[in-house]
């Protein structure tokens, strides 16, 4: 099992900045993907950006310019550096582990940005 705690939600006006923060624990592999994904009320869960073990990024690209991925060397933090906040990057956002076919999810984050 993978547990992922995420943390640094919060409220935020529009065109401000947050830092977004998951520590993974348990039995994590050395080849990995994480990511970061948000559900909007009455919407899909998407995906907003993802990185492996190798650092190989990838961006929605509604975020695309605005928001950075980025991982620590022990590949065991992931965070999510989301500037030029808009409303409609209001959502949960959700931390995701994935190696050898099995998938963790943390519990969310919600993030609120006023207009």
């Amino acid at each position: 099992q993978v547990q992922l705690v995420e943390s640094g939600g919060g409220l935020v006006q529009s065109g401000g900045s947050l830092r977004l923060s998951c520590a993974a624990s348990g039995s994590i592999f050395g080849l990995n993907d994480m990511g970061w994904f948000r559900q909007a009320p009455g919407k899909q869960r998407e995906l907003v950006a993802t990185i492996t073990s190798f650092g190989f990024t990838t961006y929605a690209d509604s975020v695309k310019g605005r928001f950075t991925i980025s991982r620590d060397s022990a590949g065991n933090t992931v965070w999510l550096q989301m500037n030029s906040l808009k409303a409609e990057d209001t959502a949960v956002y959700y931390c995701r582990y994935g190696s050898t076919g099995r998938l963790f999810w943390g519990k969310g984050t919600l993030v609120t940005v006023s207009s």
